[in-house]
């Protein structure tokens, strides 16, 4: 694995990702929740390919700006780019975007974990 790879997840917002649905607001805008579900899914593809057999990553930390709403019926991408690599800790720089520009931004950390064992410490 190595930095530079990327990924770009894209979903339509529906009256299911708005923030009066999901309980973050109470206006029928794009969700900051469910922008923050979109960039972890762009930045979990991003290297979903290059790890070892058994394993995945899991999302750890998350520093977002949501700056900018977005309606129902507009098409909005998140692009993470993995930006560190610190043995089992990955960084990433995650923004995401609608039509009319820039909605939001992050740093998101994530680390690659064995399957298996992360999920026996339930």
């Amino acid at each position: 694995m190595e930095t530079g790879l990327t990924y770009t997840s894209t979903l339509v917002v529906s009256k299911d990702h708005v923030a009066a649905v999901m309980g973050s607001g109470d206006l029928h805008v794009f969700a900051t929740p469910a922008m923050v579900a979109l960039m972890e899914n762009a930045a979990m593809l991003a290297v979903a390919n290059h790890l070892p057999e058994g394993s995945t990553t899991v999302g750890a930390m998350m520093n977002t700006s949501h700056v900018k709403p977005s309606p129902v019926e507009e098409t909005v991408r998140a692009t993470a780019v993995l930006t560190a690599i610190e043995g089992r800790k990955l960084t990433f720089e995650i923004k995401a975007e609608d039509s009319k520009g820039i909605i939001g931004e992050a740093v998101h950390v994530r680390f690659v974990v064995d399957k298996e064992k992360f999920m026996s410490k339930l």
